[in-house]
């Protein structure tokens, strides 16, 4: 559950970058990515993440640009102890739609598709115990996404190399916020 929860906020920062390079986020607005965002579906490779994949919920973030350009993200996800209330700050790497956090871990995200309003498909990965790990992402404004959307996003992990197992689409839950949402 750690490992999800750490590794979300960072995704959110991703949707900031105005010059994303992923489909359909060229020329985005940092600011338009500003304000409430929810997580509503995942995708992973780490072992904790398949093992509790069933017990998770939807993930509520709120993003806000910071005057020297880095992305507050705070989050809020329920969890079986509880809720769980994290913040980080993400810093552009130099490298369009992708920013870096060294908060709980080194961790790098991408845009890998959006339309800057809506919803955004973020690619993260990070090292632990030595291993690679990898998490995709589903960010929308709504609680939930259209079908499109959601076929969308499974397309994206698929062509990630993520298998139907590993995909999951969250069930909502209202009751654990981030500040400022």
């Amino acid at each position: 559950m750690r490992v999800v929860g750490l590794s979300l906020g960072l995704a959110l920062l991703c949707l900031l970058r105005a010059e994303a390079a992923g489909p359909g986020a060229a020329g985005l607005d940092k600011s338009e990515f500003e304000g409430r965002w929810n997580i509503i579906a995942l995708a992973s490779n780490s072992e904790r993440y398949l093992q509790r994949k069933d017990e998770l919920k939807m993930v509520m973030t709120t993003i806000k640009v910071l005057e020297n350009g880095d992305l507050k993200v705070s989050y809020a996800m329920l969890t079986p102890e509880g809720c769980r209330k994290f913040e980080s700050i993400y810093k552009p790497t130099g490298t369009p739609g992708e920013y870096h956090s060294s908060d709980r871990g080194n961790r790098k995200v991408q845009v890998v598709d959006t339309d800057g309003r809506s919803y955004a498909v973020i690619f993260a990965s990070r090292v632990e115990d030595g291993k690679t790990l990898h998490m995709l992402r589903l960010y929308s404004r709504a609680q939930e996404a259209s079908p499109q959307i959601t076929a969308l996003f499974k397309k994206r992990a698929r062509e990630k190399s993520f298998t139907d197992e590993m995909i999951q689409i969250l069930p909502r839950q209202d009751e654990c916020v981030p500040e400022g949402a």
